[in-house]
């Protein structure tokens, strides 16, 4: 077995093959001219030694342990993307700003190094290369100083060379470590641009004149950061180059299990336990994480005792190794509290590193330290001598959740108002967690801390208890999440995150018992789980709307086929997508038993899913079971097709069923539609709403479907949206709908490619039939003799239409002409939707039909019409005189300043029946503001919506139904 040294070797040598790195032993790197002059006698000697004896300090520093090999490859990955240590960069470029950029504890700090190391290497390069680190942890606590002053403070013996040095800055690479870690005000860093590096400024701004390059422009600048300072860098910043830090990769991780366990079936059985939970794999990344995860499973498997609950949570796996690391029994009440109270006043300061002074302030002793410097909790800062901080910010993060948790002395200060520490209520505050993100996985290691038996085990090794109050504190803030408004996709995902933390169940309940509407999204294994873990007690729970991330499911996106062995292959044979199928459809199914579990649940939407052949199977085994009680379900945008088949299927016989909406872009296969066929011709069928969009049948699939229609008889409101029906589908529905017994009360055909060819038909259908009453052909290019067919059939006395929606079908003048004459002869018509044609002057002809008394519009839409200004007098003329018209809808039409004075110079007078007028308005006009203002006190119950001017159509639906 090669070790990983051996294993680093061989992939720096594959990479090279690869072209991926190369080995650098050529002098330059791409130096300016400047550079071309070689170094005077002793400089590069003396330079030399300095950075060989810093060298010496940070590899004892930070290449330690058996974590060593495993920086080498992580930099090794990385570094390649820096061009300037790059061999194969051009020369003679504009100076380089590279970002690392990556979460904490991922070896940003260790790479930049590296790079300092390298840019310095005396082989590299025949000129002396300077390099200079700069820390914002340490610079933070600094005073005003000159810029030759902040990079001198290490490099005494330089003093004397500094302004030499600087004089050549194309030499110099500048580090600048830790930006998300300056503590400054908002701004800082742009006010004050200094140019002059003898000028003593506040760091911050000779920091800020430095990313700015008015200091030194010609130096190579390398930063590192935390995420959540790469917005204000993007104002510094001069076209930065940003290299992500994703520190352990899953490869590198599972050689560290497998080189910490030394057995692989226990390495391997520990990696897997790991990655069952996405929140503590992620983590895993970190090098720090992956140590205290195989240190505590390790021990857990020595011991013989069984490590899966103890890797269901972050809690529970950072409870279970801070015990290990100390013997039960231990009474150190105080110092834990200490500990606590230490790591939550570093969160709400954004602090993680912690100097004497911070100690002493807090009354803190080093003495107090000694015992979580011994036990791997705390460790000596690589970065600041003298200075201590957690072995990672998420342990840091979890200490802080204690100080909340555990019961406080009679002469503690409660809430840590004393050391500007918020209570729990600011702790769970979004406003809190947006200006520091850190305090979210507080907040879910403080629901996690509420479990009793973790109680237990903490009371057993230190001697403290937790708070008895503390369950009723999360309640108390968790309870406006319900106050007066439904839960964001976002909302809800922390909440179900927060409760699986726990691990309780009676909290599960009472957090989730007002849900009534909620929507999923679903990402990644580990939400499945904390939906299964509390939705279960969700009883009042009535629609769900769900949507599934693609990777949750593996099986049908993978070259790789399950075959009738594949469940008797023995664990480690098996893929490891497969694994983590297996894993995800165990957890599906205790979340689909939902579906079959409440009886209150009615509406379920499933929407921009990736599915797979096995998940839709376990959905549908539920949905089929009696005790399903769903009577709307929407089925849009979801793979694989066959899903849309298998729904079909379930949905046979179930008599709840009212609502389908099968809708996505998928073409009809042949046993879909026999599924389908068979669905609506079961005798215990009651559905009176289908909605079936975005499909592509053949003629002989419309004919056959049309056929089915004419047995049904529960079947009310049928929608084909969006499917290429043609003229030649279109006239098979319209023979169906000829028949005497037909029920169909609402039609749509919207965007299903029609032409004037197929009105004549339906005029035909508005004759004979007794029960259409709405009517959609949005979207469909019928034009004006399209309109004229369709008004011949709507001023037949029998045609009992209702509503009629026109909208985008290319619709002029003459199209208005018809319908103004169809409405004057007293149709039924109440309800006319306009909207997206150009009609324009034919607004003049719709206003003669609204003067009518025979006219019967109740509403009308005529957004984005091309209306004129011209004839706005028209229309407030007509608007005076009609009794019956209740809104108006002039959205997206530029009837400027004069259309709009003219209308409500007739509006403010009175307004007949209207009690709704959408329009866009010149508010900050004098004149209109004054006539809108009379116009409102002369109208009291007319509601005037003076933004109606969106980019997109309003929905026809919302006009349709």
């Amino acid at each position: 077995e090669m070790n990983l040294t051996e294993l680093c070797k061989m992939a720096k040598a594959e990479m090279m093959e690869d072209g991926q790195v190369q080995e650098i032993d050529n002098p330059e790197l791409g130096d300016a001219e400047e550079d071309s002059e070689l170094a005077k006698p002793g400089e590069k000697e003396g330079w030399r030694n300095s950075m060989e004896k810093q060298s010496s300090v940070w590899k004892n520093t930070f290449w330690q342990g058996d974590i060593d090999n495993f920086h080498d490859a992580v930099t090794l990955r990385n570094q390649r993307f820096i061009p300037f240590l790059n061999p194969r960069t051009p020369g003679k470029l504009t100076p380089y700003t590279v970002v690392l950029h990556g979460p904490a504890g991922v070896g940003k700090t260790t790479l930049a190094k590296k790079c300092m190391l390298d840019w310095t290497d005396c082989n590299l390069s025949p000129t002396v290369r300077y390099a200079f680190y700069l820390s914002c942890k340490e610079l933070s606590r600094m005073g005003p100083c000159s810029f030759a002053e902040l990079i001198s403070k290490d490099w005494p013996e330089l003093q004397d060379d500094i302004p030499s040095i600087l004089a050549q800055a194309q030499r110099i690479l500048f580090v600048v470590d830790g930006l998300d870690e300056l503590k400054v005000p908002p701004g800082a860093l742009i006010q004050d641009i200094c140019g002059d590096w003898e000028k003593k400024k506040p760091v911050p701004v000779l920091l800020g004149s430095l990313l700015k390059r008015k200091m030194l422009p010609k130096a190579a600048l390398l930063v590192t950061t935390r995420p959540r300072a790469l917005r204000d860098l993007q104002l510094l910043a001069q076209q930065p180059i940003y290299v992500r830090v994703e520190g352990f990769l899953e490869e590198d991780r599972r050689a560290y299990f497998l080189r910490h366990f030394g057995d692989e079936d226990q390495a391997m059985r520990a990696f897997e336990l790991m990655r069952s939970n996405a929140a503590l794999f992620q983590l895993g990344s970190a090098p720090a994480v992956c140590w205290i995860v195989c240190t505590t499973l390790k021990l857990q498997m020595e011991k013989g005792e069984d490590p899966v609950p103890t890797c269901l949570t972050r809690t529970g796996l950072f409870l279970r190794f801070l015990c290990s690391r100390f013997p039960q029994g231990a009474q150190l009440r105080g110092a834990l509290r200490t500990l606590s109270l230490l790591a939550a006043q570093g969160l709400w300061a954004q602090m993680s590193v912690f100097h004497r002074e911070d100690l002493e302030r807090l009354g803190v002793q080093e003495s107090d330290l000694r015992l979580f410097l011994d036990g791997d909790i705390l460790r000596h800062d690589r970065v600041s001598k003298g200075c201590y901080s957690f072995i990672h910010l998420s342990f840091q993060q979890f200490f802080a959740a204690l100080f909340y948790a555990l019961e406080k002395e009679e002469e503690e200060d409660r809430d840590g108002h004393a050391w500007d520490i918020g209570d729990v209520q600011k702790l769970l505050s979004g406003e809190e967690r947006l200006k520091n993100p850190d305090l979210i996985q507080v907040g879910h290691f403080l629901f996690g801390l509420a479990n009793e038996k973790r109680a237990k085990e903490l009371e057993a090794t230190f001697g403290c208890r937790m708070s008895p109050d503390i369950k009723q504190e999360l309640l108390r803030c968790k309870a406006h999440l319900h106050a007066n408004k439904s839960l964001s996709v976002t909302d809800l995902r922390e909440v179900l995150g927060c409760l699986y933390e726990s691990q309780e169940e009676e909290l599960a309940k009472v957090v989730v018992a007002p849900l009534k509407e909620i929507s999923i999204h679903l990402t990644n294994t580990s939400e499945v789980r904390h939906c299964s873990f509390s939705l279960k007690h969700c009883q009042d729970l009535q629609k769900l709307s769900l949507q599934v991330a693609k990777g949750v499911f593996l099986e049908n996106y993978m070259d790789f086929e399950l075959d009738i062995e594949f469940e008797r292959c023995t664990y480690l044979t098996i893929p490891n997508w497969a694994r983590q199928d297996l894993r995800s459809l165990r957890l599906w199914t205790d979340f689909c038993s939902l579906f079959s579990s409440n009886s209150n649940l009615k509406f379920l939407e499933v929407k921009q899913s990736f599915l797979s052949d096995s998940s839709v199977r376990i959905l549908c085994d539920h949905v089929t079971r009696s005790t399903c009680h769903l009577q709307k379900v929407e089925i849009k945008n979801v793979t694989p097709d066959t899903a849309y088949r298998d729904f079909c299927l379930a949905f046979i016989g179930k008599k709840t069923l009212t609502h389908l909406t099968l809708a996505g872009h998928i073409e009809w296969e042949r046993t879909m539609m026999l599924m389908l066929c068979d669905l609506l011709r079961n005798h215990k069928c009651n559905l009176q709403y289908l909605r079936l969009g975005g499909h592509c049948a053949t003629p002989e699939q419309w004919a056959e479907f049309f056929c089915v229609l004419k047995a049904n008889q529960s079947l009310k409101h049928l929608r084909l949206s969006a499917n290429v029906l043609l003229d030649e589908g279109a006239m098979l529905l319209y023979k169906t709908m000829t028949r005497p017994k037909h029920f169909l009360q609402m039609l749509s055909l919207e965007n299903c490619r029609l032409t004037e060819a197929s009105c004549k038909d339906l005029a035909a259908v508005l004759v004979v039939s007794k029960k259409l009453t709405h009517l959609c052909l949005a979207k469909n290019p019928i034009g004006d003799t399209g309109v004229k067919f369709l008004c011949e059939g709507l001023s037949y006395p029998d045609c009992k239409l209702q509503t009629l929606v026109l909208q985008q079908c290319s619709i002029t003048k003459l199209g208005c002409r018809y319908l103004s004459e169809a409405l004057q002869e007293a149709c039924s018509l109440t309800n006319l939707d306009l909207s997206v044609n150009q009609i324009a002057r034919g607004l003049w002809i719709l206003c003669q039909a609204l003067e009518n008394p025979n006219c019967n519009l109740k509403h009308l839409r005529l957004w984005s019409c091309s209306l004129m200004p011209f004839y706005c007098q028209h229309l407030g003329s007509a608007l005076l005189s009609n009794q019956k018209l209740e809104t108006l809808d002039l959205g997206q039409n530029h009837l400027w300043k004069s259309g709009i004075i003219k209308l409500f110079g007739v509006l403010r007078q009175r307004t007949g029946s209207l009690k709704t007028l959408r329009l866009k308005t010149y508010e900050t006009n004098l004149e209109v503001k004054k006539l809108l203002e009379e116009v409102k006190e002369k109208n009291p119950k007319l509601t005037i919506d003076c933004n109606a001017s969106g980019a997109t159509a309003p929905p026809c639906c919302d006009f349709f139904c």
